[in-house]
């Protein structure tokens, strides 16, 4: 058992990386082949892969790390901002004057994926929510949404 979770953990990590990784389809197919594996600790082991993943687009967004040169976007001469960076700016504002709202937004995307958790950890990194936010919401929000998808299947076995 510790070697299928330490493949989920990997699994999971990759996946918040490359985002044409689904740890979701690994994550049914690992409960429907093995069944004993308890819920919590799958949703515990991919959620914490997940969030560390995660963590570094963070980090990368927010410039703690540098970037390779082919993956760092070359200042524009624009004067003017486009409607995107104005949106962004307008989100980095809500971010710093609503801490609650940051963290709900946050929290529901970690749990639906709507918005993109992916992008919204990049966005995050980028209005610098405080980590701790982040790590929590991430972290509670992801173990929810793996808890859910773990305990699915044997769920649905007792309901039918």
């Amino acid at each position: 058992m510790i070697g299928l979770l330490s493949t989920t953990f990997g699994v999971s990590v990759a996946s918040a990386l490359l985002p044409l990784i689904s740890v979701e389809l690994f994550a049914i197919g690992l409960v429907l082949k093995e069944p004993e594996i308890p819920w919590w600790v799958l949703a515990l082991v991919i959620a914490t892969g997940q969030i560390g993943g995660k963590l570094l687009h963070y980090y990368a967004a927010r410039g703690a790390i540098r970037l390779p040169r082919f993956l760092r976007r070359e200042k524009s001469g624009k004067s003017s901002p486009g409607r995107w960076r104005a949106w962004l700016e307008s989100f980095r504002e809500n971010c710093r004057n609503r801490p609650v709202w940051a963290g709900s937004v946050l929290l529901i995307s970690a749990v639906a994926s709507l918005p993109p958790f992916a992008a919204v950890a990049v966005i995050a990194g980028w209005a610098k929510v405080p980590v701790s936010t982040f790590l929590i919401t991430g972290f509670i929000g992801r173990f929810a949404r793996f808890g859910v998808l773990a305990a699915a299947p044997a769920a649905m076995a007792t309901w039918l």
